[in-house]
C-alpha cells in the first residue's frame, strides 16, 4: 500500500472540489454595502452585528434578507428605506447575508 503525505492529499482534494468563495468585508465594500452599514455600529442602516443578533435562529431569514439586499426594503429598522442594489446578483446576496449573519 502506498502512503501519501497530508499536503499532497490536500492539494489533490482542492483540485477535485473547488473551494467556495466566501463573502467578507471586501465583497461588502465592493458592492457598496459599507456606504450605509458598518460591522459594529449603525450608520444609515443597522450594524451587521445587530442584524445578526435580530435574526439569530430565524431559519427563513437568509432567503428573505438576500431578497432585501437585491430589491431593497424598509420598515424593520426605522423610516429610512434600503435602496435596491442591482449590482448584487443572487449568489452574492446569499454570500453577503451568510457573512452578515455570522457576525
Amino acid at each position: 500500500m502506498k502512503h501519501f503525505s497530508a499536503p499532497l492529499l490536500l492539494a489533490a482534494a482542492c483540485t477535485l472540489a473547488p473551494l467556495p468563495v466566501l463573502a467578507d468585508l471586501a465583497l461588502a465594500t465592493a458592492r457598496n454595502c459599507m456606504s450605509c452599514h458598518n460591522v459594529d455600529r449603525k450608520v444609515v442602516g443597522p450594524a451587521f452585528k445587530d442584524v445578526a443578533t435580530k435574526y439569530r435562529g430565524d431559519k427563513a431569514a437568509p432567503a428573505r434578507l438576500a431578497t432585501k439586499v437585491m430589491q431593497g426594503g424598509g420598515g424593520v429598522w426605522g423610516v429610512v428605506k434600503m435602496p435596491s442594489n442591482p449590482q448584487v446578483n443572487e449568489a452574492e446576496a446569499k454570500k453577503l447575508v451568510a457573512w452578515i449573519l455570522s457576525q
